[in-house]
Order: structure tokens, then sequence, then C-alpha cells
């Protein structure tokens, strides 16, 4: 029987898979094809030799012994032993082998391509959704996102298209295994450079992302062009840019804030919508103290405290929000109190009898 060595050159030249790999690899599956063959025990074992001409198949058979300790096998002796009817199994075997370095040289060329794409977004179609995670079609391959890395409540339908935020890759038996994300604060930055060509050509830069998925997000853009405003590129003519954005987001609301290298200023942004009146940050540089109106102060804090836990995320510093009224109170001298117990007491005198 021999192995058809031209398809194998013709191989190596279309898909790019080593010539000598794949009939190394034939030469082994053909040696073990053949011990399974006779039933062989440890002490028999063989080897393959496919001519590299003609592709003629010879099997060698051995006797070995194995070194218990190192497990090693020395060959005691060896001779040809190529069953007559040995060429069925080995194009059985050889087509195999090939499917499988075909389904090898797939992988690694999917790896390569997506090992590449750690930080970027691709777009899929909801295949199949269980308690593990939610698996998306790209085309070549899927992608597995973990129920970690869904945004809670939202609905992921059989069919339907998303994008996603790609924050792993690596290798698995099953060849390359792709993570992807919609909770993670970058795909807000993906999505931002998607719809506004100022940031995509570095103009405009997106300084630092807070994120609750699902409900609020913050961003902090600023401008490397004094004749570009960085927030009004990003919300677009009439919102058209960051609606596009928040529609991705299915409904996220998203703040976009002015970045500034003036703490005090960027941190009074960062509770917009609420209004600021005073903005002092602490000696250590971790913390703000924020005097906000009366009227505005549970709009700074937010619904539960979300408002403001953004702007603690968006700034990295802890911040400390507090009304007028409440630095008013903690500036006012203390009103002292009569000690009762130190006090003259009055004797009072029974009346006089007539």
């Amino acid at each position: 029987m021999n192995i058809p060595m031209e398809s194998l050159r013709e191989l190596e030249r279309e898909r790019g898979i080593s010539y000598e790999t794949v009939v190394d690899a034939i030469e082994r599956a053909l040696a073990s094809a053949y011990l399974r063959m006779i039933n062989a025990d440890e002490t028999r074992d063989a080897r393959a030799e496919i001519d590299r001409e003609t592709g003629a198949v010879t099997v060698y058979a051995q006797d070995v012994e194995i070194d218990e300790e190192t497990e090693s096998k020395t060959v005691l002796k060896e001779w040809e032993d190529t069953p007559p009817d040995f060429g069925r199994i080995a194009a059985q075997t050889a087509k195999q082998v090939i499917l499988q370095r075909l389904r090898e040289a797939e992988r690694d060329l999917t790896f390569g391509e997506y090992s590449g794409r750690e930080g970027d977004i691709v777009t899929g179609i909801v295949q199949q959704q269980d308690h593990r995670y939610t698996i998306l079609d790209l085309g070549k391959t899927e992608a597995l996102m973990p129920p970690a890395e869904q945004i809670p409540h939202e609905r992921y339908e059989h069919g339907a298209r998303l994008k996603a935020y790609i924050y792993e890759v690596s290798r698995s038996s099953r060849g390359p295994q792709i993570k992807v994300s919609r909770t993670h604060p970058n795909l807000i930055k993906r999505l931002f450079e998607l719809e506004v060509p100022e940031i995509l050509d570095g103009v405009v830069e997106i300084k630092s992302v807070a994120r609750e998925p699902g409900h609020r997000s913050k961003i902090a853009v600023a401008s490397n062009d004094r004749n570009v405003d960085p927030v009004g590129a990003c919300v677009g003519s009439k919102g058209a840019r960051v609606r596009m954005v928040m529609n991705e987001l299915r409904g996220e609301k998203i703040d976009i804030i002015k970045w500034t290298d003036d703490l005090e200023e960027f941190v009074a942004n960062a509770l917009s919508p609420a209004k600021v009146k005073e903005v002092k940050i602490h000696a250590d540089g971790e913390t703000a103290l924020v005097i906000v109106p009366d009227y505005q102060l549970s709009l700074a804090i937010g619904k539960e405290g979300q408002n403001a836990r953004l702007a603690a995320r968006l700034t990295g510093l802890r911040v400390d929000i507090k009304s007028e009224s409440q630095i008013k109170a903690e500036k006012a001298p203390p009103v002292e109190a009569t000690d009762v117990s130190e006090a003259p007491v009055a004797e009072a005198e029974a009346p006089a009898q007539g």
C-alpha cells in the first residue's frame, strides 16, 4: 500500500501544514494500528516507515525490554512484519491522521486570530444558554460568556445578535476557548470607539470608566484638540451617538464627564448631574470632601448611593458628601450645658402661723 505523498505536499502548500509533521504522525499511527491488529503485549513494539518518494509503507516489529524505574524501552530485536492486508488499515489510518491534523491546523489558525484580539469587541449570535455559559456563534468559532460576565436581568434569546468584549483567549483540548463579557468596563470604551470617530482618531480620549452593569455608567473624556469638545463629540447631534451605545446596552444610562487634571474640578464634574458648591481634597490625597446645597444632597448621593459610588470609582478617590447645613452644624460652637448638681438650691420657708 502506498500513501499519496503528492497529496500531503499539496496539503502543506494549501493549508500550511508541515509535510514532515504529517508523515511522522501517520507513521506513529500506523505503528499503533499494527500493534492493535496483532493484539500485542507490552514486550512488543513497532515502528512504521513511509518511503518519502514512493509512499510505500513498511512495518517493523520489535521485541523490547522496559526499565521499570525509568519506563524507557530498549529494542532487543527488530524485523519487518508488514501484514499482507495492511493496505486498508493504512489508508483508513492516514485519512484519520490527515483529518485530525486539518482540525488542529484550523484550531491553531483560529487561536492565532483571536489570541491577538483580547481587549477587542466582537458581534455574536446567541446559540445556547444554560447555567454555565451563554454561547455566542462568532462564525468560525464560538465564544463563551459565563454568568458573572452577563448583565443582571438581561435576557439572551436564541438568534439574537449582541456585542461582547473578549477578555480571555486560551487553548483547550477542543480548540481555542474564547471568553467574552457584557459587564466589563472596557466594553463601554469599545462601543464608543465604534460610534465616535474622534475617539478612534485619538482626538478624544476616554480617561476613565466606572460602571454598574445594566444600571448606570460614567465615563471621563478629554480632548487632545482645544477646538473639539470631548463631551459633545461623545453625545453626538441630538444625543445620537450616546443613544446608540445605550441601545446596545439595552437602556443602561451613561453620564459623560469632562476629565481634568484638577482633582477638585474633576470630582465636582464626576458627581454630575448634581451641582457642587465646593470640593476639598484631604492632605492624604485619597479623600475628597464635597459640599453641596441642601436641595442637591440626595441627587449627589444618588439612589442607594449609586451616584457617589460611581464618582468615587471614576476619580479613584474616597468621596465624602455633605450638605451646607451639615457643615454649618459641625462648625457651630457647642452649647454649654448647665451642671445641675452644682446649681444653688433655694430653700423654701414654711409660712408663719397666725
